[in-house]
Parts: C-alpha cells; structure tokens; sequence
C-alpha cells in the first residue's frame, strides 16, 4: 500500500521470551509510553520521509505454492464492470473457539490490477467523496509485489482461522481479473455480517521507514458513510492485533508514522468508511526499504505474520 492516491486500499499467546513485551503491549498502554516500551524492547531504526511506488517490476520472486494464481484478463487496459459482490468461503471446522464466528480476510490490491488501469482507476463513492476502484499497490526493489503478499498471508491466515472454528471468507482469493474495488471489498464484509474484518497490506514508503502499523477507521458522518458504531470495537480489534503482531513476529510498530505505537486513525479509505463491522487495515512493514523486505518475502515470517494477526482476531473475538 501506498500513502499517496486512491484507497489503498493497516488461541491463546503462546509463551514467549519476551514477557516483559508481551504484557506491555497486551495491557495497550495508550501514547508514547507503549511506543517507547515496545519499540525500545524489540528494536529499530530511523528512517526519513517516504516514497510512493506505483508501478512495480514484474516479480520473480517465489510465491507461496498455496495461493491461486489470477485468472488472466482479456483486454489488458478494457473497461469491465465492477462484479457482483463475491466471496471465498472456506467450511468451518467442526468445533473450536471461533465456532459460529464469521471473519472477512480482505487481501489488498490485485496482481491482476497492473493488466487492467482502465477498470481500476474509474471513480467508485466512498461514503465522504469518490476514490479511483482500487491501485496496483507496491512492491519490494527486486519485484515481489505487495498483492501476492496479500494473497499468501491471507492463504496462511485461513488456514489457522479454520482450525480455530470460524467461517472465513476473503474478499478475492486470485481468482478475479482485477479488484475488487474497495466499495465491494467493504460490502463483502457487511453481506456476511462479518464478526472482524482485517484488510492486509504491505506499506511503500522510503528507505529507512521501518515496522508495521493498524490503520483504525476514524468517526466519519457524511454521505452514504457512518463509523460511528465501529469505531470502539475495531479499535479493540486493532490494539489486539498490534499486540499479538509485536509478540509473534518481532517486528517493532513504525517508526515513521502512529507515534511508535503501531496505530493510526484515518477517514480517507472506503475499506474503512464504508464498512459496517468492526474492520482495521494492516500494513505489514515497508516494501521498500531493504531490511523489512528481507522480512516480507520470506516464507517463515509471512506464516509467523499470519500467526500474529490471526492470534489478535481470536483475541477480539473471545473477548
């Protein structure tokens, strides 16, 4: 994800040696007190202003085995209607803690999306204004791009949900050409009475921005958009799934935006304004800069990402 230009569309914890951590984080310890403490605990860096990428080369990196390729557009640059509102549902598990619970897991962006502009910079409403369908989204220096980043968290993520009971739907699962836009993304998430959504991304800022961050929907009042009921709880969700991302996977919040939390509120994405259940972004770290690229295109740390947030959805959810 980009901070520049349309929507771009942010079990039990295991034991862990960093104790200490895990119950500053857990007891979400408002401010520059929680920063400090986690950030302090795990590490990291400094880092100057950030770059927006828009148009990444096409990636040769490895790409989980587990994710479904896109199907392939026709006319690359063709316009094409905004499909009707689908899902990838995934069964249940017989039993477990999530069972009866419904999760939305929104992959951002879209490999396919490169291949078609046109459908995804048409103007789609936002609830407050109107925002290009979607973007392409950004990609490491060497071309692993941030939608098949996405998509295989997103894989993983199912998997440890369903062996936790819960009925777990994603917003595209690469099998669309583009998309979806982000007013159908917020939609899928609402028609399924989703319990928690998360839409997971990956950030394109400058070298040296470093961590990850939870982007929290804002109060928005205005046209066909009203957060006002989510707020509180997908600001529950958020802090939890900061929590567990912090324990699970040793990265430290940004050290470029939220203060050294790892939370920001915002009202300019349609994910968030238009939802109508408790629903945050993630931004998994930077693409950009070289170290939290050694990160994101490695396998191990994706599943132990997947961990991460899944254990924060199960936290928000057994309350």
């Amino acid at each position: 994800m980009s901070y520049v230009g349309p929507d771009f569309d942010p079990p039990q914890p295991r034991r862990s040696r960093r104790r200490p951590l895990t119950v500053a984080v857990a007891a979400l310890v408002p401010g520059a007190l929680l920063g400090w403490l986690v950030y302090e605990t795990v590490g990291g860096t400094g880092g100057d202003s950030k770059a927006t990428v828009r148009t990444p080369a096409s990636s040769n990196a490895p790409v989980s085995p587990t994710v479904s390729e896109p199907r392939k557009a026709g006319d690359g640059n063709g316009e094409q209607p905004s499909p009707t509102p689908r899902t990838t549902t995934s069964a249940p598990a017989a039993s477990g803690p999530l069972k009866g619970k419904v999760i939305v897991i929104d992959p951002g962006h879209n490999p396919g999306n490169f291949k078609n502009t046109a459908a995804i910079n048409r103007k789609v409403d936002i609830g407050t204004n109107s925002k290009e369908c979607d973007t392409t989204g950004t990609a490491t220096n060497s071309g692993y791009e941030e939608a098949r980043f996405t998509l295989d968290v997103a894989d993983r993520m199912r998997a440890i949900l369903q062996r936790q009971g819960a009925t777990v739907k994603l917003t595209q699962d690469g099998d669309r050409p583009y998309g979806p836009c982000v007013d159908e993304r917020a939609l899928i998430g609402n028609e399924a009475h989703a319990d928690a959504v998360v839409s997971i991304h990956a950030d394109g800022s400058a070298v040296g921005n470093r961590g990850f961050h939870v982007i929290l929907p804002g109060s928005v009042h205005a046209g066909s958009a009203d957060t006002r009921a989510i707020v509180a709880p997908s600001r529950e969700l958020g802090e939890r799934v900061a929590g567990t991302f912090v324990r699970v996977t040793g990265s430290a919040p940004s050290n470029y935006i939220g203060g050294g939390t790892g939370l920001v509120t915002r009202t300019d994405l349609g994910g968030l304004n238009l939802s109508t259940v408790p629903k945050v972004f993630i931004e998994c770290g930077n693409m950009r800069d070289s170290k939290d690229a050694a990160l994101l295109t490695s396998g191990a740390w994706r599943q132990k990402a997947a961990q991460g947030i899944s254990e924060g959805m199960v936290s928000f959810l057994r309350g």
